[in-house]
């Protein structure tokens, strides 16, 4: 079973995310709700993969990627944003972040990306 981390500052849209890979056989072993408590509990928890928000107050989601990806090079992240525009998405390709799922959450996209990211 593989372990999630979720890093967003909306509860509801983590539970969402809970429920959702929760069906599909993944694990959530923690939430925090900004990038400086994901970046802790990543360290702490080493997930097999971690979503995170893209928008959060304090660092953001790229920022925080960057932070888990400087710990963990091999990490395996999917970005979670409302913010799906040529600019984000360009953002989101130079820092190397390839694996991305629009808000509102679509339940089979997000399973068939963590399924795709976790079986690379």
């Amino acid at each position: 079973m593989k372990k999630i981390l979720i890093i967003d500052d909306s509860p509801f849209i983590a539970m969402e995310i809970k429920n959702i890979v929760s069906e599909k056989g993944y694990d959530v072993i923690g939430h925090a709700r900004s990038g400086e408590e994901g970046i802790k509990k990543y360290s702490e928890l080493k997930p097999d993969v971690v979503t995170i928000d893209i928008i959060m107050p304090g660092i953001d989601g790229i920022e925080t990627a960057g932070k888990i990806r400087a710990i963990d090079p091999d990490s395996k992240i999917v970005m979670l944003s409302s913010l799906c525009d040529d600019a984000t998405m360009k953002e989101l390709e130079e820092a190397g972040l390839a694996f991305v799922a629009e808000k509102p959450v679509d339940a089979e996209k997000l399973v068939e990306i963590l399924d795709k990211i976790c079986n690379a």
